[in-house]
């Protein structure tokens, strides 16, 4: 579910959100900002349509990614694989491994390097599942599609598993770096909440019990915690608004923080109290901080940025400066690598495209 969501959808990216490769001609400097200090020799992936939630796999090398592309056929969102370039003049070349019917979302690759996760629509419908009518509800939200369940496939496509089966939607899917459970997020208790379960869908366990949207979790490195974002409707009027739209398969993604817990559900505890949007969370190579995207220093909503702050909510940092949006950050396991979503070096377009770059701290 990206806030595209993790899917929320490409609402998200909406809201900004077969090979591909950056022209040769980009530098690595015109990419990034001056004061981008963090990022390094970052170059660009994508090019054209919507291109987000780009998770490294457990080997550093390989990423799974969504991406739309009308003009390409791609008509919603569906998963591709490719290997990260190991060096400039290297193409980035990727293949679709979804069923490329319904849409699909939250890939990510599994410890065996031979099959990914990801949810999809598929079972219900091949086509595209209809998107909400802004100009009707008069208000952002992201759908949320009873549809969705959670799969396993290999990286030829082939679906060899599917890990939910009940009724309600059930997706944002991430695996523990201990390669022993999954984090995922679903409705099938009449609210909206996060779950873990064993990697063959046994073992389900509720994590978070809170009224209000719980999506989008990851693990620590070291697998011991969860990060997660969350939506805390309080007043009468923000709980009926929220229970209208949850019933009808919608939730309104611009009031977030970030929370943390250990990874069995306790010691759950709010991070950020910046107001605004505040998702996409995952922590720093050695577990010490949290980066996540925001659009809290600005007053109409937008842009996004991503920022840097330590587990007890103090230090914030902003690190990245895009004008648009940033967004999906991830480190690869090892911590050498970060990758993100932005819509910059579009051509003043609405394209969102995956970059990639050294880390420096």
């Amino acid at each position: 579910m990206k806030l595209t969501a993790k899917s929320f959808h490409y609402s998200i990216i909406a809201f900004c959100l077969i090979a591909g490769f950056s022209s040769s001609a980009q530098k690595a400097k015109s990419l990034a900002y001056p004061d981008e200090k963090h990022f390094k020799n970052m170059r660009q992936l994508t090019t054209g349509g919507d291109n987000a939630e780009a998770y490294f796999g457990f080997d550093n090398e390989h990423i799974t990614f969504q991406r739309q592309n009308p003009n390409e056929g791609v008509m919603c969102d569906q998963i591709f694989f490719g290997s990260i370039p190991k060096s400039a003049k290297e193409k980035f070349n990727y293949k679709r491994v979804s069923t490329g019917k319904g849409r699909t979302t939250c890939a990510y690759l599994m410890p065996d390097h031979k099959h990914f996760l990801f949810a999809s629509t598929h079972k219900v419908m091949d086509t595209c599942p209809p998107v909400p009518d802004r100009n009707v509800i008069k208000k952002y939200v992201w759908p949320i599609y009873e549809s969705y369940d959670i799969f396993i496939a290999d990286l030829k496509g082939n679906i060899t598993k599917q890990l939910t089966n009940s009724p309600g939607y059930d997706a944002e899917a991430t695996v523990s770096p201990k390669g022993d459970r999954i984090v995922f997020t679903s409705t099938r208790n009449g609210d909206i909440d996060i779950y873990t379960m064993k990697l063959d869908g046994t073992d389900v366990k509720q994590i978070t019990h809170e009224l209000g949207y719980d999506g989008g979790a990851v693990f620590s490195p070291d697998g011991k915690k969860i990060l997660w974002r969350a939506s805390r409707p309080s007043t009468p009027e923000e709980i009926k608004e929220y229970k209208d739209l949850l019933a009808k398969g919608l939730v309104m993604p611009t009031h977030m923080e970030i929370f943390m817990a250990n990874a069995d559900g306790t010691d759950q505890h709010q991070i950020t109290h910046l107001g605004k949007a505040n998702w996409a969370p995952a922590f720093t190579p050695n577990g010490k901080k949290i980066v996540f995207a925001s659009d809290y220093e600005y007053e109409r909503g937008f842009p996004f940025n991503l920022y840097l702050i330590n587990l007890d909510g103090t230090g914030i940092e902003r690190i990245s400066h895009d004008g648009s949006f940033d967004a999906f950050p991830m480190f690869s396991p090892d911590g050498k690598k970060f990758i993100f979503s932005s819509n910059r070096n579009n051509g003043g377009g609405h394209d969102t495209n995956v970059f990639v770059c050294d880390w420096v701290d």
